[in-house]
């Protein structure tokens, strides 16, 4: 558990929203503290989560930040601690503030003297047409009633957790903890997502480079578009299958980077449920609701990265695999060259030898001694030849 402490004295936390009429008029309800920026609003009642235009007063209440800058402004007004405004200051809420490294952003678990508890994880989208793994970053600031979160990215696990708790679904847990639940189960299940969707790209181009096509007019000898590789006219893949194998393995390591944090920040969230004192938000649960969804999550992300440390290991086999068809192909190109070469040798040497015009060289003088010259010449090659083709180097 990575803790904010900054010397300051604990502050309490006012959980509802310092002036309830404030409550925004725009299509998703706007919120205290939006800077203009058009935010949604849920709220927990007995048939469920359903967005609202007004924040009730009392009730656990999950706010859908639009925009990462707007959350801080968001958080003081809901009255959160000045720790916890101070974590979010130290946080990077937009890459237009950091460098590209916010894109591979380590899982953060802070929390304050008050229990609120500030987590970011990466998260990943898959996009089929190009083969590419897009990342971003979820921003979660939780509280007894509250909970803010912001997201950047093309995952859409806000959206998809939302659609998720307003439907009825079954979610575990209650209030923002069933909010954080339905949050987590999302993350990992895009997760799962990209993983499926890198492992049959894998599993294509597997197909490719181990089992290539018999010839230059066969569907597989004209290449994969889908995976960007080519085969010669021999059915052994070509230059591109090395730079799809390549890719796909990058693509890999930029998802491992992404659920990396994840699974370093489950275990932390785990650790509160298991803490009987304090002013931890997660262990103020008489009974095993939260540690069971948690674990659940992290044994799931743990599946999720053994699955892409096999295909990553698989990409590794097929790279030997290519290496070694090429070396093959090389070696069947040079017994080929040997053998033209050795062929060539014999009526060389033969010429070579009457070319030199020796003064006593009977065979200069018969009358069949051209033609005889030029049967053995002949008949030398056509027994090579037919030697290296029962051998396999023709």
């Amino acid at each position: 558990m990575s803790d904010e402490h900054a010397g300051n004295e604990p502050s309490h936390t006012d959980t509802g929203p310092t002036d309830t009429g404030h409550a925004g008029t725009g299509p998703h309800g706007g919120v205290p503290g939006s800077s203009g920026h058009s935010d949604t609003v849920y709220t927990e009642h007995d048939e469920g989560w359903h967005a609202v235009d007004a924040v009730p007063a009392t009730g656990a209440v999950w706010v859908v930040v639009g925009h990462g800058e707007a959350l801080r402004d968001l958080a003081q007004a809901y009255g959160v601690s000045a720790q916890a405004l101070r974590m979010l200051d130290a946080h990077p809420l937009s890459p237009e503030s950091h460098d590209d490294s916010w894109r591979h952003l380590r899982g953060r678990v802070n929390r304050s003297n008050d229990g609120e508890i500030l987590l970011s994880v990466p998260t990943a989208s898959y996009v089929e047409s190009t083969r590419d793994v897009v990342t971003g970053v979820l921003t979660c600031l939780v509280t007894d009633r509250l909970i803010l979160t912001c997201e950047r990215g093309d995952a859409g696990v806000l959206q998809r957790a939302a659609e998720k708790l307003c439907d009825g679904l079954p979610v575990p847990d209650t209030g923002v903890r069933q909010v954080l639940a339905a949050i987590l189960l999302t993350l990992v299940n895009r997760a799962s997502d990209v993983e499926a969707g890198l492992g049959d790209a894998v599993a294509q181009l597997e197909q490719l480079v181990v089992e290539p096509g018999p010839g230059p007019t066969g569907e597989r000898a004209s290449g994969d578009r889908a995976t960007g590789t080519k085969q010669t006219g021999n059915g052994v893949p070509g230059q591109d299958a090395l730079g799809a194998i390549y890719r796909l393995k990058r693509e890999i390591a930029e998802a491992r980077r992404a659920l990396g944090p994840m699974t370093s920040a489950l275990p932390e969230l785990e650790a509160e449920t298991q803490d009987v004192h304090g002013p931890g938000l997660l262990h103020r649960r008489a009974d095993a609701t939260t540690a069971v969804w948690l674990r659940r999550v992290r044994e799931r992300s743990d599946r999720i990265d053994a699955h892409l440390d096999s295909h990553d290991e698989l990409l590794d086999a097929m790279l030997s695999v290519y290496l070694s068809n090429v070396s093959v192909r090389q070696n069947e190109d040079m017994r080929k060259i040997s053998a033209w070469a050795a062929m060539i040798t014999v009526p060389t040497l033969i010429a070579g030898i009457y070319g030199m015009n020796f003064q006593h060289m009977p065979e200069l003088g018969w009358r069949f001694g051209y033609p005889l010259v030029l049967v053995v010449m002949a008949g030398a090659c056509t027994l090579l030849f037919r030697a290296f083709r029962r051998s396999g180097w023709l």
